[in-house]
């Protein structure tokens, strides 16, 4: 399951352009692709001009950040006006998408004023990449593109040996959305609703809900330790910072769960590794 995770993540969306030798791991065919065949990979960008300026900026900034709108612009140093509209374009192409805020509003009641601590707090939607391939691009070729186009390698190699398991991550909190959603199913107690959520206090890789009104919360880690018990505090402190009252927590790990967390077998508690993903390819 972790090599075509990982193979999604970098060429998902264009698989068929891609010849893979089955005899190359993951960083040889990147390697390959992206700095020996460069000239033809960068054709993989439709249209030609989001390699230029302020598409370039922006879609840079999407992809090696954390996706918050303003935040968003800030980086890609356009102003809101200039941003806003490039943004529109890219949605209506479909390279990118929005994904809304789900944070209660800081006006609950028409008339009342907001506490004078968050009147400069604005809750903002994350801009997310349509397909994992464009955000590949975007976050560790396109930043090289000079020194590939001349042939040099090493900047860009080193840069995605440090830095891959960002690239990864996010296909893997995708997947454990869907996985979740699938468990409920199989269970007679469909998600109403499901994905990130963030809001002043805190962020959370999932928040979902039940038809039969269950709140689960969930963290997604794909790092190469197992989560210890730690993980699952820290949730549930995150959690109550924000005023979440979940009724189940959800941890999903690349690399499996302490011998302590899987003897805690708390009563609120689902745990999901690797192998657990597996149904996804029979769904």
């Amino acid at each position: 399951m972790q090599p075509l995770l990982e193979y999604f993540s970098v060429f998902g969306g264009v698989e068929e352009r891609v010849h893979f030798d089955f005899f190359e791991d993951l960083e040889q065919s990147v390697e390959r692709v992206f700095a020996g065949e460069f000239e033809q990979s960068s054709l993989w960008m439709e249209p030609a001009y989001l390699s230029e300026d302020p598409y370039r900026r922006l879609l840079t900034a999407v992809a090696r950040g954390d996706g918050k709108m303003h935040g968003v612009f800030r980086r890609a140093h356009l102003s809101e006006s200039v941003g806003g509209g490039v943004l529109d374009e890219m949605v209506n192409r479909g390279v990118l998408r929005l994904e809304e805020s789900r944070e209660a509003p800081l006006r609950p009641c028409p008339g009342r004023p907001i506490r004078k601590e968050l009147r400069r707090y604005r809750i903002q939607g994350r801009i997310r990449f349509c397909r994992p391939s464009d955000r590949f691009w975007f976050g560790f070729v396109e930043p090289f593109r000079r020194e590939l186009q001349q042939g040099v390698s090493a900047s860009f190699i080193e840069n995605y040996r440090q830095h891959r398991e960002r690239a990864f991550s996010l296909v893997f909190e995708q997947l454990s959305n869907d996985l979740l959603e699938l468990h409920f199913a199989q269970k007679q107690d469909p998600l109403l609703s499901k994905g990130s959520y963030w809001d002043r206090h805190s962020e959370f890789d999932l928040l979902a809900h039940t038809r039969e009104g269950h709140l689960i919360l969930g963290e997604c880690k794909y790092t190469g330790r197992p989560v210890s018990a730690g993980e699952l505090k820290k949730l549930r402190e995150k959690a109550e910072t924000s005023g979440i009252r979940a009724d189940l927590f959800a941890l999903f790990s690349r690399s499996g769960f302490s011998r302590e967390l899987r003897q805690r077998q708390e009563k609120d508690l689902l745990l999901f590794e690797l192998k657990d993903f597996e149904v996804l390819l029979e769904a």
